[in-house]
């Protein structure tokens, strides 16, 4: 009994999460009524404060629950190559196609940003940073042709200019549908390693 009272309490949230993602994608989280999510979800209003605390809450997980991050850190951690050309190559492709599966991560990410102010993406990042700067260190302490700047900023970098690199192809495609320029990732992999100046003359 306690099992299937278990199982019909999961599923009851699951249906809450997807009805208030959807109704947070489409309207925005304030446009959005705890009145509607029970309505979507095919519940009574009453019955979503059973599972949780706020509409605040719901949004927190459903941005958790979206977030890249459960697999950008096993990508960095798994990335191969035999070189550091080839490592960043390996890790940022698998990267871009982690943030390709996640269509509605860039939506929601816009809500928090401009209606929470980053609030939850700070106490998110201020966890995940960390576990992804020891990362970072163990590949530098397996590659000596690299310069020794901080961890932090290299992850930093890394997670900035690729990502930005997505949204640009985001915007040039809206539909997603094309694959990612691979002239201008080459690009984008050659000035993360390397730069933009040429090298001092002799």
């Amino acid at each position: 009994m306690d099992e299937i009272l278990t199982t019909q309490t999961q599923d009851t949230r699951t249906q809450i999460l997807e009805a208030a993602q959807h109704l947070f994608i489409e309207q925005g989280f304030h446009g959005a009524s705890m009145r509607q999510i029970a309505q979507e979800a095919g519940i009574a209003l009453g019955g979503i404060y059973h599972h949780f605390t706020s509409k605040e809450k719901i949004f927190q997980i459903i941005f958790e629950n979206n977030h890249p991050y459960h697999e950008v850190l096993p990508i960095l951690e798994h990335a191969q190559g035999d070189t550091p050309e080839a490592l960043v190559r390996n890790a940022a492709v698998r990267m871009l196609q982690a943030l390709q599966a996640r269509p509605h991560f860039l939506k929601l990410i816009f809500i928090e940003l401009v209606e929470f102010k980053g609030i939850h993406l700070a106490g998110l990042m201020s966890s995940v940073l960390p576990r992804g700067v020891k990362l970072i260190e163990r590949f530098l302490e397996e590659q000596s042709t690299l310069r020794p700047l901080p961890a932090a900023a290299l992850l930093r970098s890394f997670l900035g200019l690729f990502i930005s690199y997505y949204l640009g192809e985001l915007m040039l495609d809206p539909s997603g549908s094309s694959q990612f320029n691979e002239t201008t990732f080459e690009y984008f992999v050659d000035i993360y390693l390397h730069g933009i100046l040429i090298g001092e003359p002799e």
